[in-house]
């Protein structure tokens, strides 16, 4: 597989100084469910050394997308302002799959592009496999690994993927 593709995306942030945790939690997940590519919650100092959060959404960089998004924000949180940033980002090529294994089936994604090739199981199932068998996420993982691996090589081998 060749690189991968670029992009742009919109990084919208403000910062928090007013919320419970949970407040922002809470604002954190409906701004995912609403589609936000990915949300994040950074310990920032404000001015005069108030301790506050810096919450950060990403979301395509089109007008209408930032429009939406901003809305949200001010509907969830208790900010007075927000910020925009534009970014371009690097994004692997990314496949999902699933793979049997004596744990049951486990879904993974494959990335690829700019030298990079691996592949990841998804966290749900392997707490499913690691709560039902009262072991750590890590003992989960290291457990199917190898089940994903030849999974991957087979779909290789088959001819899967594009060159």
């Amino acid at each position: 597989m060749g690189n991968s593709i670029k992009d742009k995306v919109c990084e919208l942030e403000c910062n928090i100084d007013d919320m419970t945790a949970e407040e922002i939690a809470f604002a954190s997940e409906r701004l995912m469910a609403a589609g936000a590519k990915d949300v994040t919650i950074t310990p920032v100092i404000m001015k005069k050394g108030r301790p506050a959060s810096m919450l950060t959404v990403m979301c395509a960089a089109d007008d209408e997308e930032k429009e939406r998004f901003v809305h949200l924000i001010f509907r969830y949180t208790s900010t007075i302002g927000i910020r925009e940033v534009i970014s371009e980002r690097y994004i692997l090529n990314r496949e999902e799959h699933s793979a049997e294994t004596p744990y049951g089936q486990v879904r993974y994604k494959h990335v690829s592009g700019y030298g990079a090739d691996r592949c990841k199981a998804e966290y749900e199932d392997l707490a499913g496999i690691a709560f039902e068998r009262d072991i750590s996420i890590s003992l989960a993982r290291e457990m199917v690994m190898p089940y994903l691996t030849d999974d991957l090589a087979a779909r290789k081998k088959d001819g899967y993927f594009s060159k």
